[in-house]
Parts: C-alpha cells; structure tokens; sequence
C-alpha cells in the first residue's frame, strides 16, 4: 500500500500588485474579497470567474459546468476558506495548478490537501488537491476586517482541546486503526500550541510579524497532521461542537465563529483552564457571544448523539452526558 505524505504549498511573502502572471486565469473569489484586492491585481488576465456561495459538491459541480471548455492555463483563488475548498476542488477536476492568494488568515484550508464539505448534515472532508503556490502579502492581511484577520487562530489554539481527546481516546481504547497516539507528536503539537498563544494579540492587531508566526503556526500544524495522515491532534471535540451548532444556525456562519466558542465549552468541560485560549481569540477579535445561549445549549446537548450518529473519532462530546 502506497500512503502519500502531501506537502505544503510553495509560499512566498510579496506584494500581489508584483504578481507576473502570463498564463490565461480561471478566478474563484467572491465579491467582498475581489473588491478589496483587485486595484492590485489589475494585470492579471482573468477569463473566468467563480464565486461558490456553499460548500456542496452540488453547488461546486455546477459551477464547474459553466467553465469545462475554458482555455484557462491556471486557477487563482482570491478570499478566505470557502474559496479555498472551491478553488482546490475545481483545480483537481480540471488538472490545473493552483495558486492561492488569501486575503484574511481565517482558516488553514489554504494549506491542506482537502476540502471541506456539508453533507447530510456533516463536514466531510474529500480529497482534492495541495495548491502549489501560495503568496503571502502581509499588508492585504493587515488591512482585513479585525474579526476574521487572524482567524485562523482556532484552527491551531484547536490542538488543545483535539489533543486531549486524542490521548483520552487512547486511554478508553477508543482511537480508531490508524490513529493510535503518538507521545511526540502530542508534544510537537502542543509547541505549535504555545506559539500560537505567543503571536496572538501581534497577530489580531496586523502587525506583520504576529500574521507571519500565526502562518507559521497554521503550516506546522498542517504538516504535523500530513506527516501523521490524520488531524486527531488537531480537530476534535471543538469541531464537532461548531459542525452540529450549524444545524441550528444555519451555514454561512465564519468558521472562528463556532470553533472557537467550541475551543472554550470543549476545554472547560476537559477540565483545562481556559485563560489562555479565552485571551489567545479575544486578541485575534474572535466573536465569542455571536451564537445565541439557546443554541449552545441546544448544541451540547444532542453532542454526543450527533458524534455517533456521523461516527467522529472519539472526544469528550462523546460523553457529556456522563461527565455531566
């Protein structure tokens, strides 16, 4: 059996205005983010252009329709997370490199090889493909709306709670073949962590260093879950806590949203204190109070059903019914 150990994007740290791009561009944004960046990207020769309002393969395959006989030589993604997934998607089906220029570090789907998708009530995540260039331009990122310009910090401050789960599942026998817990991988993580801590309040202000370590943070993370072929130290509890809160919500909702008031309830009900990671998404403007106290109650109660119902490896949503 052959098992893929992806990589990371080639990144580079520049200007978009200093983009020298000669190939024909298939583009996939959406209005806010072309808007803010385009005066910058005036030379690029766009023929296409995509904006996916969902993250549905439905959504995506009829989008896809729309572009099948186009002469694009390369597709360029423009905007944030739901882009992202888009653009890799469509890049795959279509054999075309890809390059992502993000606009807020508000998730880490920039750097993975997989998109995130709803269905049947769920996010599963399909295979599709790593980009191959990433370009960094700091004052882009600088001048986000403060709430989502860091945001990508839960996807990191995550490991403390997905940590947890991992090694508690590994002590009730309950990780599934393949994901056994590995003790320096926990340890490596947990540094990423502490990072993650340390860069917060420069990284939610803009200043370029802070947004620097938060990208470094969000690409040791992904290449720490490449290496191992799953996400167990990275995504547990706090992630089903935001997939299920979406049913009540509705989708459209900004990822840091919902992981990381999810980070907090999850924390707090492993018994950790949650200090640091409260002041960690305070700093980088996450919303904490956005989601309505029925809805999280709502939420944390049919938990550990909807962890069986969609079979998510093992965490503390498991079983808060009886730590409660």
């Amino acid at each position: 059996m052959i098992q893929i150990l992806p990589n990371l994007p080639v990144a580079s740290i520049s200007p978009f205005s200093g983009i020298d791009e000669k190939r024909p561009i298939l583009l996939v944004t959406s209005d806010p983010a072309w808007n803010a960046v385009k005066d910058k990207l005036s030379g690029l020769q766009v023929i296409a252009r995509l904006e996916p309002v969902e993250a549905t393969i439905l959504c995506w395959d009829n989008l896809l329709a729309s572009v099948k006989d186009s002469p694009a030589q390369v597709l360029y993604s423009v905007g944030g997370g739901l882009t992202a997934d888009a653009a890799k998607y469509f890049a795959s089906c279509l054999n075309l490199p890809l390059v992502i220029l993000p606009t807020a570090l508000s998730v880490d789907a920039f750097l993975t090889g997989a998109s995130g998708i709803r269905r049947d009530g769920c996010v599963h995540y399909i295979p599709t493909k790593v980009p191959e260039t990433i370009i960094l331009d700091l004052d882009i990122l600088a001048s986000a709306p403060a709430w989502i310009r860091a945001a990508g910090i839960t996807d990191v401050l995550s490991i403390a709670t997905g940590c947890w789960d991992w090694k508690f599942a590994q002590e009730r026998g309950q990780n599934p073949k393949g994901m056994g817990f590995i003790p320096w991988v926990y340890e490596a993580a947990q540094a990423i962590l502490r990072g993650s801590i340390d860069c917060a309040e420069a990284a939610g202000r803009g200043d370029p260093q802070g947004l620097k370590c938060l990208y470094d943070c969000l690409a040791m993370e992904v290449q720490l879950c490449n290496q191992i072929g799953h996400a167990r130290p990275e995504e547990g509890s706090e992630h089903y806590f935001a997939y299920c809160a979406e049913q009540f919500t509705g989708q459209g909702w900004p990822h840091g949203n919902l992981v990381g008031p999810g980070i907090l309830l999850m924390a707090e009900r492993q018994g950790q204190d949650v200090r640091p990671y409260e002041d960690s998404l305070k700093a980088c403007n996450i919303p904490l109070d956005r989601i309505p106290p029925d809805v999280v109650r709502l939420t944390i109660t049919q938990l550990p059903d909807y962890c069986q119902k969609h079979a998510l490896p093992f965490g503390i949503a498991h079983v808060l019914k009886e730590s409660a």
